[in-house]
């Protein structure tokens, strides 16, 4: 399906809701002049509007990665088509940013969104000169002073060049991803990309992963994508249509290199190597892309016409009929050096991707939505006529039946939302259990570790202690899965469906690097001498504690052990999370089509029961769950941390102390970072000063650090999936209900008007028949819009 196509189809479909929408309110206005406020008829228009909205108002995120210097600030740019993302070395994506489409002519804004805060901060409204100026201005604030605003992303409003002719669109949004925390650190910091990673994989339409044509081979590289792909390749080959690799700043290539051809081609079987299948990659010139797109706009600055003079033009130079080379002027090459940047064939292939698959499945939602709506609509004109047809007794008659028979479904409904309880509860004690496994593997082999150090230092003592050293661990109890070990509590027959969480994570919590040969490398005069040689007391031997020289030496102890052990529990809480959340989501969405499955039997008996007593034809009451009224864990955990956020009550003081533990999963290795106590202590005998580090200490800290974020996450983890289980039950229960609200107000009117209206049945009747024939052409063109979707419907 062509970004053309699904222009005309998102254009019909909101032009048919909307004229039904109108019908609607002509229908109900004629039954207010005759007295009736038509509530049954509220839910009907409430279920189009919300649809439309949803139609007008979708947002599809394309998310951008890259490690360092890749340029991915000018690739975005080169999108946008305006020069508005700092791009210069020093500033690298502080928080997350994202780049909103608006209607060409709108005004430009950036604005910064801050911990606690619900309204965000406008900090610049004009051109997109202005707006670089001031982003760049924030991002340097941030990275000097360490983010006292405690700023947590930016959003920049404006036209993006890429989408501009498409107003089925107008959702669209750029995610510019943080990196590595280069502000806060000298070290390359994996992990934070390799969280942004995932959650765009779980979250994002598609995702870029630009990679410098010069460096794509980086050691940086090749570990976030191991990283990523490791004990995921079945979800990542369910994801490879959404996830392209873009190789920048092809422009740099001299006449030595080798062909960018063959360059792909490398790149490709190394991609393939990591789990990637069939990696999709394009070669890109960003700069290029945009100075063109710029030139094109006639809104390049006097430098950008000279920077694409100087290094694009000459590519593109002619030889007159004396053989003199002649290089056009920018403007007239513009058009095709924009081409040969790559950035529209991307464009186009990207929106596309979109508009085939996230595009396509809202179009069937909303037309599904719309549909139902009005077979509602005619369900209500048939049991109108119906009722002026039959005579009244009996219709009284089906009324009072009627009554009884919607009490029972409503019972029913409440044995649904029983069942639906305890699955809640399993699969909320399914995600506790997940999350303590993560936790009890941490501290174990971190506790591990710490006892290796004391066996390797104890076996260097001349009178090793025969005391224990740490509480040595429990034997390892294989585990059956998280929700499987808890399932036999309620019962296997209640929740057959739903599979059990990943056999340990899919692997063993392990160090980047051996503790001990760390500190070796690090210390090496503690910890490559034997005992005797470093302390001239070894009768006071304790494998335990360290004992330095030096504070520094202590510190570099400290030091060492925060920088192996932090970001290696991070790393795996990462891979926890996220396995967490991919497998919970497949549950919950188990889980909602139970309810739907039970709610629909008691909707279609109901049904049923209606069309052979009134004897007429009546449509199915589909119960539905479309997505765009469906959010994900992820967004769940956002809306909770928000919310979390701006009530919590606590000092500006308490406010710059506090951690991250209390109410969200962790996000960097700070979370686990400890600060352990240096002893001083004067040997008495000749006045030395000794610095001591206690790795018992050390691992109480640890251990207390990991028990801090398991806290918060379980009780975070804990009400989204309430909230959002909970959620779905009375989405299914509200339009069960709004069914049988309906019926039994229309079988009210129609009572109350046939004992004071019956003389003008005739008329009546008319009227009916009539609305029933407009209501039919809307039908067909639904029916129509559904024949052309399923027509292009993507193929999984």
């Amino acid at each position: 399906m062509s970004s053309q196509e699904f222009q005309a189809a998102y254009t019909s479909i909101d032009s048919t809701g909307t004229f039904l929408l109108q019908y609607l309110k002509e229908f109900r206005d004629g039954l207010r002049i005759q007295g009736d406020e038509s509530q049954g008829l509220q839910s009907i228009e409430d279920e189009i509007n919300k649809a439309l909205k949803a139609l007008q108002d979708q947002k599809y995120q394309v998310a951008v990665i890259a490690a360092m210097k890749a340029g991915k600030s000018t690739f975005l740019n080169s999108i946008i088509g305006a020069d508005v993302l700092a791009s210069e070395t020093a500033a690298c994506t502080i928080c997350r940013t994202d780049v909103r489409h608006i209607k060409p002519g709108g005004t430009p804004k950036l604005l910064e969104y801050r911990e606690g805060e619900r309204k965000p901060v406008i900090l610049v409204e004009g051109d997109a000169g202005k707006i670089q100026e001031k982003f760049l201005l924030r991002t340097r604030e941030i990275r000097e002073k360490g983010n006292p605003d405690h700023t947590t992303r930016f959003e920049i409003e404006h036209p993006i060049e890429a989408i501009s002719q498409l107003s089925s669109l107008t959702g669209f949004t750029l995610v510019d991803t943080p990196g590595p925390n280069e502000w806060e650190s000298a070290n390359f910091n994996i992990n934070a990309l390799k969280q942004t990673a995932l959650e765009a994989l779980r979250t994002c339409n598609a995702i870029l992963f630009i990679l410098n044509y010069a460096s794509y081979k980086d050691n940086a590289v090749a570990d976030l994508f191991k990283d990523v792909v490791e004990n995921r390749k079945d979800f990542i080959a369910e994801n490879t249509g959404k996830i392209y690799f873009i190789l920048n700043k092809i422009d740099q290539k001299t006449e030595r290199d080798r062909e960018i051809a063959d360059v792909i081609k490398d790149l490709e079987r190394e991609l393939t190597g990591f789990g990637f299948r069939n990696p999709v990659i394009y070669p890109a010139s960003s700069r290029q892309g945009l100075l063109a797109k710029l030139i094109q706009q006639k809104k390049a600055t006097d430098k950008e016409i000279k920077d694409f003079e100087d290094f694009f033009s000459a590519k593109y130079a002619e030889r007159d009929e004396k053989g003199r080379r002649v290089i056009p002027l920018p403007e007239e090459i513009a058009p095709r050096a924009l081409q040969d940047s790559g950035i529209p064939t991307i464009q186009e292939t990207v929106i596309q991707r979109i508009t085939q698959n996230s595009g396509w499945n809202l179009l069937s939602e909303v037309v599904a939505e719309i549909d139902k709506a009005a077979k509602a609509i005619e369900d209500t004109l048939n049991t109108d006529i119906r009722g002026w047809e039959m005579g009244i007794e009996s219709l009284k008659e089906k009324v009072e039946d009627y009554r009884r028979r919607s009490e029972n479904a409503r019972y029913k409904v409440k044995s649904v939302e029983k069942a639906v309880e305890q699955q809640k509860q399993i699969l909320i004690r399914g995600f506790s259990q997940g999350i303590n496994t993560f936790a009890d593997g941490a501290k174990d082999k971190i506790a591990s570790e710490i006892d290796k150090i004391a066996e390797s230092r104890s076996a260097n003592s001349p009178k090793p202690k025969k005391n224990k050293f740490l509480p040595q661990q429990l034997p390892k109890v294989e585990k059956m899965g998280f929700v499987g070990q808890i399932v036999g509590e309620f019962g296997e027959a209640l929740l057959g469906l739903i599979p059990v969480f990943g056999q340990g994570l899919g692997k063993a919590f392990k160090l980047s690097t051996s503790l001990w040969d760390k500190l070796s490398e690090t210390v090496p005069d503690t910890f490559n001498g034997s005992v005797s040689e470093q302390d001239d007391q070894p009768e006071k031997f304790d494998p335990y504690i360290i004992r330095c020289q030096t504070q520094t030496e202590a510190q570099k102890i400290l030091k060492t052990i925060n920088d192996v052990c932090a970001p290696s529990i991070e790393s795996w809480w990462i891979d926890t999370q996220d396995q967490l959340v991919r497998e919970g989501t497949s549950i919950r969405e188990q889980l909602a089509e139970k309810i739907q499955e039970d709610i629909q039997k008691i909707s279609d008996e109901l049904s049923n029961y209606l069309g052979d007593a009134l004897q007429v034809r009546l449509n199915i009451n589909p119960i539905q769950f479309p997505s765009f009224d469906f959010p994900g864990i992820d967004a769940g955990i956002q809306r909770q941390v928000e919310v979390f956020t701006r009530t919590e009550k606590i000092t500006e003081v308490q406010k710059k102390s506090r951690t991250k533990k209390s109410n969200s999963l962790c996000k960097g290795d700070k979370t686990y970072t400890i600060d352990v106590p240096i002893e001083k202590t004067i040997e008495v005998q000749d006045q030395r000063t000794i610095y001591q580090v206690d790795l018992r200490l050390t691992v109480k800290q640890i251990k207390q650090k990991i028990d801090d974020n398991v806290s918060g996450s379980q009780s975070l983890l804990e009400r989204v999936i309430e909230q959002q289980v909970s959620t779905d039950f009375k989405s299914a229960e509200r339009q069960i209900n709004d069914y049988i609200n309906r019926f039994q107000n229309d079988f009210d009117r129609v009572l109350k008007e046939r004992e004071t209206k019956e003389a003008e049945a005739p008329e009546i009747l008319a009227r009916l028949e009539y609305q029933k024939a407009k209501l039919i052409e809307y039908l067909s063109q639904l029916s129509s819009i559904r024949e052309s979707l399923n027509s292009w419907k993507p193929v999984k």
